[in-house]
């Protein structure tokens, strides 16, 4: 009797522990398949965005945020570089450790990346470049490339200047320009650099100096109070973005200049790039910038419908640039002529 009862108690107990792994089991079984289908309903974009220097470097990160949302069927995972390569290269070594489907980059600088960028390939997963380019050895380190034409931003903002010195007659050689370049190495520096460079040499303008300003405020107003002291003739400021350009116009005005479009007689011309700004923009306004080139940081609905092809198993361009336009005070030029092609001048109101 005694046997039997205790074979009954071990029997059940027996009974109970193998429900009990069962169910364990099934739980852990549940969580895994629960993991696999959150990732399988959602497209995983590991976005390495370089940092936040600008008004329109903010603006991009916000469009990127917005476009790839849970409800449009995306988890976004983003990174912020801080303006180091270093920190973009271990958020892209941590992308690919997570299996993401998509990475997209926004490089702070244009070299470097091959080594990375193989390992992604070698990862199957598909990388995106977005506003500044990379220079690699091999194209299909990378699927594509969507963002701007910097070189030819650059050579916009100089054939307005270019046109607007004819228009009211003022000499070439009487420009006396400074550049308060970007981040040195970047697609939009070396870019808009290079426009200006070109159409100083092509136009005898006097590029008195270049100096990095690293696309910021401050360092715009830092860079334009030595180079006042250095010079006395300056009467062109062309920045390479809206904030280095505010800056700048601070500097000027603490050192009591005239700000303006009026170089014959003396005022000093502020040229930028961006147009994200409202505060730039207001000084369009104030014809305190004369001409801003157009950056258009609005990348996320570009970036996803790629993405979307991909998807579908298609191509999209392994160069993609967007349409940009030139903000003026004032209609003296009307439109300029680039490379055999025509833009129009909008006036900001």
């Amino acid at each position: 009797m005694k046997k039997r009862f205790f074979l009954t108690i071990y029997i059940c107990l027996f009974i109970a522990a193998l429900i009990g792994c069962s169910k364990s089991a099934d739980l852990n079984y549940s969580d895994k398949q629960s993991d696999s289908l959150e990732k399988g309903n959602l497209t995983v974009i590991g976005f390495s965005q370089l940092g936040a220097e600008s008004d329109w470097r903010s603006a991009n990160t916000e469009s990127m945020k917005e476009t790839f949302t849970e409800e449009n069927g995306y988890k976004l995972i983003f990174e912020d570089g801080q303006q180091k390569q270093a920190n973009q290269i271990m958020a892209i070594r941590k992308f690919i450790q997570q299996d993401v489907d998509y990475i997209v980059l926004a490089p702070v600088t244009e070299t470097g990346w091959d080594t990375v960028l193989k390992e992604a390939k070698d990862a199957g997963i598909p990388v995106i470049i977005i506003d500044r380019m990379v220079d690699v050895d091999d194209e299909s380190l990378f699927t594509c490339y969507v963002g701007s034409d910097f070189e030819l931003e650059g050579k916009k903002a100089c054939e307005w200047l270019k046109s607007y010195c004819e228009k009211t007659f003022v000499n070439p050689s009487m420009l006396h320009i400074v550049n308060l370049q970007g981040n040195i190495g970047s697609s939009a520096q070396i870019g808009r650099t290079t426009g200006l460079r070109k159409y100083a040499y092509e136009n005898h303008w006097d590029l008195l100096e270049e100096v990095p300003a690293d696309f910021t405020q401050t360092k715009g107003r830092e860079e334009m109070r030595k180079l006042l002291k250095k010079y006395d003739n300056i009467n062109v400021v062309y920045c390479e973005n809206d904030n280095e350009a505010l800056g700048a116009i601070e500097a000027l005005e603490e050192a009591g200049k005239m700000i303006g479009p009026n170089i014959r007689y003396g005022e000093v011309m502020v040229i930028s790039f961006d147009g994200i700004n409202e505060e730039a923009r207001q000084c369009v306004r104030e014809n305190k910038i004369s001409c801003i080139a157009e950056c258009n940081p609005l990348h996320g609905p570009r970036v996803q419908t790629i993405i979307e092809m991909l998807e579908l198993g298609k191509t999209p361009m392994k160069h993609s640039n967007v349409s940009e336009g030139i903000y003026v005070h004032d209609l003296i030029v009307d439109k300029i002529r680039v490379d055999s092609i025509e833009y129009p001048v909008t006036i900001l109101k």
